[in-house]
C-alpha cells in the first residue's frame, strides 16, 4: 500500500492483492521504519468500520483510515477506482482523503515492480 501526504491531503493506493486482503479481512496495514526502535516506526492502516463516513485519525505514530462497510464492499467488488471524502476539522480546516486502486504506469520505469497492480484502463490508447 502506498501512502502519499501532500498538504492537508492523504492518499492511499492499493495493489490487487491488498484490495483482496481488505475485502476478506477488513484491514490492510503497512509501516515505514526510520530506525530500529518501535518509536521510530510510523504505521498506516486502512480499516473497514461501521461509521457512516470515511475518516482518518493519527495516534501513537499510526495513521488510520476508516471506510464504512458498504462503501468498502462496493469498492472492492466493482471496477470503481477510488473513494474520496473531505473530512471537516476544527475551525473549518479540511482533510482530503483518497483511497485508490493502484494502476500500472503507462511508461516502464526502471526498478518498478508492477505485476500486482491493476491493469491501466488507458494502456494501448497512446503511442
Amino acid at each position: 500500500m502506498k501512502l502519499r501526504i501532500k498538504g492537508n491531503s492523504l492518499r492511499l493506493r492499493l495493489t490487487q492483492t491488498e484490495v483482496k486482503q481488505f475485502e476478506a479481512s477488513g484491514q490492510v496495514a503497512a509501516a515505514i521504519h526510520f530506525g530500529e526502535t518501535e518509536a521510530a516506526k510510523m504505521s498506516y492502516i486502512l480499516q473497514k468500520t461501521d461509521a457512516p463516513e470515511i475518516s482518518a485519525s493519527y495516534k501513537a505514530n499510526c495513521i488510520q483510515v476508516n471506510v464504512p462497510n458498504d462503501l468498502a464492499e462496493s469498492w472492492t467488488k466493482t471496477n470503481q477506482v477510488g473513494l474520496s471524502h473531505r473530512m471537516l476539522q476544527k475551525e473549518g480546516a479540511v482533510l482530503d482523503i483518497l483511497i485508490e486502486k493502484d494502476f500500472k504506469c503507462l511508461q516502464t520505469r526502471e526498478g518498478e515492480v508492477e505485476a500486482d497492480m491493476f491493469p491501466n484502463p488507458d494502456e494501448g490508447k497512446f503511442c
